[in-house]
Parts: structure tokens; C-alpha cells; sequence
């Protein structure tokens, strides 16, 4: 067990994509995290190209009080957020606010669908 001050954490404000499945981390964020790379994915872009890169260890990523374990892209130069997250701590997007909203059928805590 790690005492608190052992944990590493990074805040970020995040682009919440939804075309993406997957959580994207810049490879200078992973680092300071200090995720291990667990080996590599194929990745598909919006433009129809395709490249292999490294996906993470576990990390835990909270977002508007909720949070989940998961595992991130490590490529770009920015922190994006994924459908998978979103889909996890039951969340939607709020386009006219621009933000994140609890599903309102769950508002207190994150119902997972098994079923």
C-alpha cells in the first residue's frame, strides 16, 4: 500500500471526444505518472490512417466525482477522454454547457450495464 503522498496524480482539463473509444494520454504525461506500457494497439484516426501505439498500466481517472479504472493510448499532445470512460462512470455530454453531466436515471453514483 502506498501512503498518499506516494501517489502520483496529474490534472488536466481533457477533450471529451466521442467518436473516440479510447482515453488519450501524451506520452509526457504517462511519464510522469509512471505507467508501465503494457505493449502496443492499433489505433485508427478520423483521416483513415492506422498506427501502432503503446497502451498503459492501469490508472484510475476521475472525472466529475466519479471515477474508474481503465488504460490510455499514449500518443498526441493532448488529454482526450473516450466513450469507454464516459460509458463506465455513467456520464453525458452537455453540449450546450460544454461539460460533463451524471446520467440523470442515476444521478448519485454510476450504474454499470452488465446485461
Amino acid at each position: 500500500m502506498l501512503r498518499p503522498e506516494q501517489i502520483r496524480t496529474y490534472e488536466a482539463d481533457a477533450l471529451v471526444d466521442t467518436g473516440a473509444a479510447r482515453t488519450v494520454l501524451p506520452p509526457h504525461v504517462v511519464a510522469r505518472l509512471g505507467l508501465g506500457n503494457r505493449g502496443q494497439r492499433l489505433a485508427g484516426y478520423a483521416d483513415g490512417r492506422r498506427e501502432s501505439v503503446s497502451v498503459t498500466g492501469p490508472l484510475v481517472v476521475e472525472l466529475e466525482g466519479r471515477d474508474t479504472l481503465d488504460e490510455a493510448l499514449g500518443l498526441g499532445d493532448e488529454v482526450l477522454i473516450g466513450q469507454t470512460v464516459l460509458e463506465k462512470l455513467d456520464l453525458f455530454v452537455d453540449r450546450e454547457g460544454q461539460g460533463l453531466v451524471p446520467n440523470p436515471a442515476h444521478p448519485d453514483q454510476p450504474v454499470t450495464k452488465v446485461k
